[in-house]
């Protein structure tokens, strides 16, 4: 087995990219899918907040997954499982673009979810392994980069490709992909295994992931109005009660399965409520956005997915900027500013219509992914 810092010149270099190009197309996935619901919801002859679910899905399924990530590589080895990952995330991209309804594109999906949980903490823990801390640095930041730049690129790159080819296109793109990085897997890729086995916290993770996927579907059914108050009721307490139970377990155990003592840390328990509350806002930025500008004004999908550009563009030019302004002002300061930012430019969307100038929705957007991305580092 490899041991960490040892790895040959060639896996010092071909590793963080062939990292990087999973995590990019794991990134890419989670917002790519949002210009084309309109023309998926019109193929699969559905309306299209209907098909919520299949972003909500993948991103649910990585939720639930990532936990027990570290675990398997462990077990099995990083190699086994980072292929592995790679393999189930093709096919289920494959399947998603040959799917012939809703509920077949939404269980691909899930699908897909669980290969994408293995590839981003599995790659992560191999170029820790892999590096000295004198290359770690440089070898992360190389890894982080394109993870950053494919969801901002999603709605882009999928509302070109709606109007130059069909939606399946979108996902069919990830088997060439795939491939190729089978292939790097094979030739480059270290097999680390812990040293230390550790027993998986079955118990637990049964407790999480039945609490996070009753509450995520509840939230997915709210809007749609279809479920009774009561049942809504019922179901919103049991998924409150395995969650609570499963902090109670973890509490109980010597390897939970995610240690939620660390919110003792005070830094680290705002870090977290602070960027949930937060994410609650523009988290769902990219899956209405293309809904607005297509649905509600009537734009083509490859308009919709440039007026999505000057976005991340902003996005990743903040990037480079956000450290020196943090250095300036402080964290605290620059925090509580952008937070105001995010929830007034997230606000104004809403005045966005038929009569509003093209200009002032790139403004709108612009302001707004400078905000949240200046936030991100703090």
């Amino acid at each position: 087995m490899p041991q960490s810092g040892m790895a040959s010149p060639a896996v010092k270099t071909y590793l963080p990219w062939l990292v990087a190009t999973a995590l990019f197309m794991e990134q890419l996935d989670a917002t790519i899918v949002n210009t084309a619901i309109p023309s998926i919801a019109a193929s699969l002859l559905v309306t299209p907040l209907s098909l919520k679910s299949v972003a909500s899905t993948y991103i649910l399924s990585l939720a639930v997954f990532i936990p027990i990530s570290g675990w398997i590589a462990d077990r099995f080895g990083t190699r086994r499982v980072f292929a592995t990952a790679i393999a189930i995330f093709t096919l289920a991209s494959a399947l998603c673009g040959l799917s012939l309804n809703s509920e077949m594109m939404v269980g691909a999906r899930l699908l897909q979810g669980v290969g994408g949980a293995m590839m981003m903490p599995v790659g992560r823990l191999t170029i820790i392994r892999t590096f000295p801390k004198s290359e770690l640095l440089g070898a992360m930041n190389f890894v982080i980069i394109p993870a950053l730049i494919g969801p901002l690129l999603g709605p882009t790159v999928g509302g070109l490709i709606v109007h130059w080819m069909s939606w399946r296109e979108i996902f069919f793109v990830n088997v060439p992909v795939g491939i190729i990085a089978l292939f790097l897997v094979w030739r480059y890729m270290p097999d680390y295994k812990g040293g230390e086995k550790r027993p998986l916290d079955v118990i637990g993770f049964i407790l999480y992931a039945s609490g996070t996927a009753i509450l995520s579907w509840l939230l997915e059914v709210f809007g749609e109005h279809t479920l009774d108050p009561v049942t809504g009721f019922l179901m919103l307490g049991l998924s409150v009660a395995l969650l609570a139970a499963y902090a109670w377990h973890a509490s109980e155990r010597a390897h939970p399965l995610l240690r939620l003592s660390l919110f003792r840390i005070r830094t680290f328990r705002i870090s977290v409520l602070g960027g949930f509350i937060t994410r609650l806002g523009v988290g769902g930025l990219p899956f209405l956005l293309p809904l607005l500008y297509q649905v509600g004004m009537g734009f083509p999908p490859w308009l919709s997915g440039l007026l999505m550009m000057p976005a991340a563009l902003a996005a990743m030019g903040m990037k480079f900027l956000s450290a020196r302004i943090l250095g300036k002002l402080g964290y605290r300061q620059v925090l509580v500013v952008n937070t105001v930012l995010i929830g007034v430019t997230i606000s104004l969307f809403s005045t966005v219509n038929d009569a509003t100038p093209i200009w002032v929705i790139v403004l709108i957007g612009l302001t707004q992914a400078s905000s949240t991305r200046c936030s991100s580092p703090a």
